[in-house]
């Protein structure tokens, strides 16, 4: 039994990206069309048996309240999950640091809205009966369980257990209260109830910073090294963080950004802040139960002119392709067996 499984990293669309997305719909109050941002990655995302995303803002199901200039308060428009749709992607999860940007109605909202656009969304939940629930979907042949915990629901800058008064069951979404033997038991929870891989999204490390923090290796560690996880998918930093191979597994520390308006012009963040991968990996149970991985990883760049998504290739994009797999390999020779297609 085999599953591909096409992961990226942070959807954040910033006012910017917002704007771009109305000029692609024609322009006019609440109309936005995301798709065209997607079109050179949808190919990719398309021809995998799974295809995942990590959605960073609210979405909001009326487009009130929306994302402005300058803040650190996101919400992004309902048509997002539709262009999300369109581009071949099946779910995303939902734990990260702007999780409660508009409280528990932000957060109610953008399930609705998922779920009205065909889209799983794993991670915290919006009621305390859902908490429990976990993410099951059919892949080929497979059943793969997508689960989603993140280092903080209040945005705070480090790994905390702190939960909103009116929402005590996320606590159960934060990887810093769980710690790796809940994460564990949520995994072997999904399997009784039916997965044959499980897929874990974790929003962990310190932003803007190439190498994975003690914690994220150690919790890499424990999940791979066990064999209660088949495949992290890591996001947060905004930078396109190394890949390790542990017992025959894959984590990605840092997927980099898809999709947002972080770039070097006229401000202090790196240059890496455009670039992304787009990952597929090949999950592989033997008739002995013994599961394998294989990576290939798509370098991706966003053009901050349209927002629009594209492949970096050692031709096109020769800087962004140079940085994305220097990141990669950057634990050193023999640390991750991804190969880099070209």
């Amino acid at each position: 039994m085999s599953v591909t499984i096409a992961a990226s990293g942070d959807i954040l669309p910033h006012v910017p990206v917002l704007n771009s997305a109305n000029r692609n719909a024609g322009g006019g109050v609440g109309k936005f069309d995301f798709a065209p941002m997607f079109a050179d990655v949808e190919p990719l995302l398309s021809r995998a048996d799974l295809a995942l995303c990590h959605l960073e803002t609210p979405l909001s199901e009326d487009n009130t309240e929306l994302s402005e200039r300058r803040t650190f308060i996101f919400n992004s428009p309902h048509q997002l999950a539709d262009g999300l749709r369109a581009a071949g992607y099946d779910g995303c999860d939902f734990g990260s640091n702007h999780t409660w940007d508009h409280g528990l109605a932000g957060l109610t909202s953008t399930h609705a809205v998922m779920d009205r656009a065909g889209l799983t969304l794993a991670g915290p939940a919006p009621t305390e009966e859902s908490a429990d629930d976990v993410v099951l979907l059919a892949a080929g042949d497979a059943t793969v369980a997508h689960l989603a915990y993140t280092y903080t629901i209040r945005n705070n800058s480090d790994p905390n257990t702190t939960v909103p008064t009116e929402a005590p069951w996320l606590r159960h979404a934060l990887w810093a209260a769980v710690g790796a033997d809940g994460i564990a038991a949520d995994a072997e929870r999904a399997r009784k109830g039916g997965a044959d891989f499980v897929v874990v999204s974790m929003h962990w490390g310190k932003e803007y910073v190439l190498e994975p923090t003690a914690d994220q290796r150690a919790v890499a560690q424990d999940l791979l090294g066990s064999g209660a996880v088949d495949l992290i998918l890591g996001t947060h930093v905004h930078l396109v963080q190394p890949c390790e191979t542990i017992n025959g597994r894959h984590v990605l520390y840092g997927l980099g950004n898809s999709l947002s308006n972080q770039g070097p012009a006229g401000t202090n963040l790196p240059a890496g802040t455009q670039d992304g991968v787009v990952v597929e990996a090949e999950l592989t149970r033997d008739a002995d139960g013994t599961i394998s991985s294989t990576l290939t990883y798509q370098p991706t760049w966003i053009d901050l002119q349209d927002h629009r998504i594209r492949l970096a290739t050692a031709q096109t994009h020769p800087e962004s392709h140079a940085r994305t797999v220097a990141a990669m390999e950057s634990l050193g020779e023999g640390a991750c067996d991804a190969q880099v297609r070209e």
